[in-house]
């Protein structure tokens, strides 16, 4: 590899912009010609998603699709963004967790305690082996240098609340895997304007989007033959990944010799990963909120999510992800415009733009259930 590269470098060729381009290449055509075969081993053996309290459609449909994203990024990761695996040791072994208890689920369904352990031992995994964590508050509520087990401990939470975050969004076709795509795009872009020493999570970012993307072909098919959907495999990894991408970009802008001291230009960089990653972190805390206030279970299914209530509304899957991602990029670029402004103030910005949208659909509802009486 190292030869290769050298050549390349010989002829005035980056090895950085060959990566990219390869890593997102091989991961779509790996997942798109992965995913068939899944299809076709499903339906065989019946490994197929039944219709429940809150699924939103009305046929069993393979949902092992999780399976042939991790394939790809595993693959492709492995290759083009081999640094990473150096550098973050517990990276690969807590996507294996992931995976095994993803298709477990998807095939016999766990327990949801059971779950929750494998979520804190990967969590647990990345924060304490890997030291990815949340550093600093930046100055949110007057906090900047969190102290060392208050971080762990923060951060671990902010992994599992993220992880279910993606689980919970993944509701009807295309949502889950479009939102995956676009943070996955924002943080690549993110990393790149930072300079050189982030170029793996770059490429990192890149081959989820490739697999991702192929991913959607089959998730937003109109063909019962070739749908799929990526179940809590592609949910949880997917969930997982973008929660240790995020911590990431927070941490690129921690000063280590003076820790807890803001690096670079961006003090508001958590309200940016929050704004990022604001659709499933909304839809959570709202549904939360709900179920407590009516006395419910916390982890008792329901159809209170935003595309829930969409669907409602009579709008169809794919016009219901449409609408859903369209106001959260509104929500990411208003962030990025005031990017600049205090990041508490940012932050209460970002999450009150996030419930009005979350509120939206029950407005409308309202409204046209009062002006038809």
């Amino acid at each position: 590899m190292q030869s290769f590269e050298l050549f390349l470098l010989g002829k005035g060729i980056s090895i950085f912009y060959i990566k990219i381009g390869l890593g997102f290449l091989f991961s779509f055509l790996i997942t798109f010609f992965t995913i068939p075969t899944i299809i076709k081993i499903s339906k065989r053996k019946n490994l197929m998603d039944e219709p429940g309290v809150r699924s939103s459609h009305l046929r069993k449909i393979p949902n092992l699709g999780g399976a042939a994203i991790f394939y790809s990024i595993g693959v492709c990761a492995s290759i083009f963004a081999y640094e990473l695996f150096s550098l973050y040791k517990f990276l690969f072994a807590s996507m294996v967790i992931l995976l095994y208890v993803g298709i477990m689920d998807d095939i016999v369904v766990m327990r949801a305690y059971k779950k929750l352990v494998a979520q804190i031992i990967v969590s647990s995994l990345i924060v304490i082996g890997s030291d990815i964590r949340i550093r600093s508050l930046f100055g949110i509520c007057g906090v900047y240098e969190i102290n060392y087990y208050v971080s762990v401990v923060f951060s671990i939470l902010t992994f599992i609340v993220l992880i279910n975050a993606f689980n919970l969004i993944d509701g009807i076709d295309g949502l889950a895997g479009g939102y995956s795509l676009i943070c996955s795009a924002l943080f690549g872009i993110s990393y790149y304007r930072l300079g050189e020493y982030n170029y793996p999570l770059v490429v990192f970012s890149a081959v989820i989007v490739g697999s991702v993307l192929a991913f959607l072909y089959y998730n937003l098919s109109n063909y019962r033959a070739t749908k799929i959907f990526m179940g809590d495999t592609g949910s949880m990894l997917l969930g997982f990944l973008l929660a240790f991408t995020s911590i990431c970009f927070i941490d690129i802008f921690i000063d280590k010799s003076e820790p807890g001291v803001p690096l670079y230009h961006l003090p508001s960089a958590p309200a940016i990963a929050v704004a990022i990653l604001i659709l499933p972190i909304v839809d959570t805390l709202n549904v939360m909120i709900v179920r407590l206030i009516h006395g419910k279970s916390l982890f008792k299914a329901d159809k209170n999510h935003i595309h829930h209530k969409l669907l409602k509304l009579g709008f169809t899957h794919r016009r219901s992800t449409f609408y859903i991602i369209t106001y959260y990029l509104f929500i990411i670029v208003i962030a990025n415009l005031l990017r600049h402004i205090n990041v508490g103030l940012l932050l209460v910005i970002v999450l009150s733009l996030g419930f009005i949208g979350a509120y939206l659909p029950n407005l409308i509802y309202y409204l046209r259930n009062n002006t038809n009486k």
